[in-house]
């Protein structure tokens, strides 16, 4: 063979050479996990994208939200527990509707969780109630009440209750008799708030 006709053989060879030893495992080794690693990182890429705007969107939703509605739903469910100002709530409540408020104390056992808000959410089918996304973010305290009244100022404190802008359940009364028409009650009651 002539010289002329070994090099386009030897080239031939030469490039299956490079081919298979070097370029094809570099384009399916290196190049597709490189490639594979940019497409996992463009979808973690559209992800952030959507999270911003609809954070973006949440915070225009928000803004939209008049001050007076905002001051509104953070007394329904403020988040902390301020337990002096919560009792003096019910004392007004309590003085308005006749009735006298004679104790206020944090309950102690199940359902609850203390003050300070180191123990768990709230067991029990307050909880439950609220659904397991809700009753994740929130906390609760119990309170035992006692108050002295006549029936009709327990209407009135109850319908106060009610009208509060502060989330809350009374759990339970019970009501001791009287012969003067004053009947002394003991409320436990259940106040919310956002971890």
């Amino acid at each position: 063979m002539t010289q002329h006709h070994l090099m386009p053989t030897v080239a031939l060879l030469l490039s299956a050479a490079l081919f298979f030893g070097y370029i094809s495992p570099t384009w399916n080794g290196s190049i597709a996990a490189t490639k594979a690693a940019i497409a996992g990182d463009g979808s973690v890429l559209a992800s952030a994208k959507q999270y911003v705007a609809e954070q973006s969107q949440l915070a225009s939703e928000r803004n939209a939200i008049s001050p007076a509605d905002l001051q509104a739903i953070g007394n329904l469910l403020p988040n902390s527990v301020n337990n002096v100002q919560t009792i003096l709530d019910l004392n007004a409540i309590a003085a308005r509707s006749g009735l006298s408020l004679t104790s206020a104390n944090v309950a102690q056992g199940a359902g609850g969780s203390n003050i300070a808000g180191n123990a768990g959410a709230s067991s029990g089918p307050a909880a439950g109630a609220l659904g397991s996304g809700v009753a994740n973010a929130v906390e609760s305290v119990d309170l035992t009440l006692e108050a002295s009244g006549t029936y009709a100022a327990l209407q009135k404190f109850l319908a106060g209750l009610e009208l509060n802008q502060r989330l809350l359940d009374v759990e339970s009364l019970s009501v001791s008799g009287s012969n003067t028409g004053v009947y002394a009650y003991q409320m436990h009651v259940r106040l919310y708030w956002l971890r």
